[in-house]
């Protein structure tokens, strides 16, 4: 079981996406080498200022999957049928860069993702995906 802080994640009606980057016993650490784990996360802060809230976590429990990030649609978003999408295995500055483009698009219901991002797209347990909202 992991354990992670608990704040109060955005609800559902939250009026942007909210881009959650997780920081935990394997991601943001030097056992996913050759990353500027620091400079990503300053990159998809500095990207989304006034578009999105970024917000970091210690363990969203997919470490095989280090680095992770999951984009949650805005209300409008979810409205239009967006749902929650997870992306692993974000250990390639393009790959931040390609996330932070969608996200100023409107991200998960507004936009398409760019097809690149098919290749770190994943499905968690039910039960990780619970934790995230509980948070």
């Amino acid at each position: 079981m992991s354990r992670r802080s608990r704040r109060a994640a955005p609800g559902p009606g939250a009026t942007r996406p909210t881009v959650t980057v997780c920081r935990g016993c394997c991601c943001g650490t030097p056992k996913v080498p050759g990353l500027d784990h620091t400079a990503q996360l300053r990159e998809l802060r500095q990207a989304l200022d006034g578009t999105a809230t970024v917000r970091v976590t210690d363990c969203l429990d997919v470490c095989e999957r280090a680095n992770t990030i999951v984009v949650q649609p805005s209300a409008e978003g979810r409205r239009h049928g967006g749902r929650p999408v997870w992306l692993g295995l974000v250990n390639d500055p393009e790959a931040t860069t390609c996330i932070t483009a969608w996200v100023k698009e409107g991200g998960p219901g507004l936009t398409d993702p760019p097809g690149i991002l098919d290749l770190y797209t994943f499905s968690p347990s039910r039960r990780v995906r619970a934790e995230l909202h509980d948070e």
